[in-house]
């Protein structure tokens, strides 16, 4: 190398020598193609495979061999761990993999994954992301549709627990702009309202934003799960009575554990009433937006002031794959967010500068996640992902009356939604009598 005419020396490093070696590094990528065609997706659907090879963390790092070393390791053992970690994970899309609301494989956005993998965007400006964007823009208007409202904005962002956090802080400003410039000295004590069965990120939000986990009121629910407007406004007065300042009230639509839907309507009257941003977590129910079957389900979101939806669970648009979005159409986001990096956001290029999202996003370098969602809308239609929702509450329909037939099996409640939730009783324990001894035997069982 040194002898290579016109060579450019520096530090001791040629600089217009090869970085890599393409032609191996095309050869590494051909072959792991064929690797994830054949372990991975020619499996995906093959109840002959197991869920996971199961093993115990220490003999796991001695299999996997995760020591990195001063010198590179040979082709064929790269490709040999590439087996190994295919090998002992967790495949989500077999059919057996029942964990926590996700799973399975979508084809159309697992090709758009690949395509976002290759292509290594990053989702801030037009210029560096032109596709990427008007996709985004797309997809976000298309889910406002469905909201109901008639215009709106969006972004998205890795996780419905930050979707929650955006929705917080949006409110939060909004309730006192100032907050951005002058932080939370000058504030009064702030409280926000959420229902027992809400999603632990409210929690995690309120920590991270200095608003306290102690100043969440987390409000009684029903049987079902559900919010209970009453206790909802009594601890609204409550709050006021103690001079706090209420602002938000976040209602869930298709809790955790029961797949509740709180009654979005009369909270909707209630956060009208007293002036609070209403903030609809749907991440988990905001699909059946999509069913004409079962969009009753989440009556009145179009009143939300912000929504949280994931796709990435029922739809099956690959994880993840999570929107914000807010009502607010005159550039709320951008102003609460807004950094103004001249450097990055230069308001005299030669195109709209509209288009310039990332001043809007907490983060800088963001991932192009709407993509996946489009391409698989393109590919099913709107009716295609209809059909989902419609089989996936089907299958739990199924479910239920099954457990219904077998002994030992005992359902907590009629679900609304996909959650179906049962307590399975061993024979040892089927004739024993209801009490603090049966019931402390059976959460060992479970």
């Amino acid at each position: 190398m040194l002898q290579k005419k016109n060579a450019v020396l520096v530090d001791g490093v040629i600089l217009n020598g090869p970085i890599t070696d393409s032609k191996a590094g095309e050869k590494f990528v051909e072959e792991v193609c064929k690797i994830i065609m054949e372990e991975v997706i020619r499996k995906a659907d093959d109840v002959t495979e197991k869920v996971c090879e199961w093993r115990a963390p220490e003999t796991l790092k001695q299999i996997l061999d995760l020591e990195m070393r001063d010198t590179g390791e040979s082709h064929q053992k790269l490709l040999q761990l590439c087996q190994d970690v295919i090998q002992y994970s967790v495949k989500t899309s077999h059919p057996r993999f029942f964990n926590q609301l996700y799973a399975g494989i979508d084809y159309y956005s697992l090709v758009a994954r690949f395509i976002t993998e290759a292509l290594n965007p990053s989702v801030y400006t037009y210029e560096v992301s032109p596709v990427f964007l008007l996709v985004e823009e797309a997809v976000i208007k298309k889910m406002i549709e469905f909201i109901g409202w008639e215009e709106g904005d969006g972004i998205f962002n890795p996780g419905g627990s930050v979707s929650n956090m955006y929705a917080m802080n949006l409110a939060r400003y909004k309730f006192c702009p100032e907050i951005k410039e002058k932080g939370l000295s000058g504030l009064p004590r702030l409280v926000l309202f959420a229902s027992e069965e809400c999603h632990y990120s409210m929690k995690k939000a309120a920590s991270f934003l200095g608003i306290g986990t102690e100043n969440v009121y987390f409000i009684k629910t029903d049987e079902r799960g559900k919010m209970i407007p009453e206790e909802l406004e009594k601890q609204v007065q409550r709050a006021r009575k103690e001079g706090s300042a209420p602002f938000l009230v976040c209602a869930t639509a298709g809790t955790t554990v029961l797949g509740a839907f709180d009654p979005l309507d009369k909270i909707a009257d209630i956060c009208e009433k007293h002036g609070l941003w209403l903030h609809v977590d749907a991440s988990w129910g905001g699909s059946a937006l999509i069913s004409r079957k079962h969009c009753k389900l989440l009556h009145g979101i179009h009143r939300a002031d912000s929504v949280a939806w994931n796709p990435h669970k029922m739809l099956l648009a690959g994880i993840q794959c999570c929107a914000l979005l807010v009502k607010d159409n005159s550039g709320l986001l951008k102003k609460c967010y807004s950094a103004k990096a001249a450097y990055l956001f230069q308001q005299d290029k030669f195109y709209d500068v509209s288009y310039d999202t990332g001043d809007k996003s907490i983060q800088c370098s963001r991932r192009p996640d709407a993509f996946k969602f489009w391409l698989m809308w393109k590919a099913l239609g709107t009716a295609g992902l209809e059909e989902r929702v419609n089989r996936a509450l089907a299958l739990a329909r199924y479910l239920v009356e099954e457990i219904k037939k077998r002994e030992g099996f005992q359902l907590l409640l009629e679900p609304e939604y996909a959650n179906v939730c049962f307590w399975y009783i061993p024979p040892s324990l089927r004739k024993m009598e209801d009490g603090p001894e049966f019931w402390q035997k059976l959460h060992q069982v479970s």
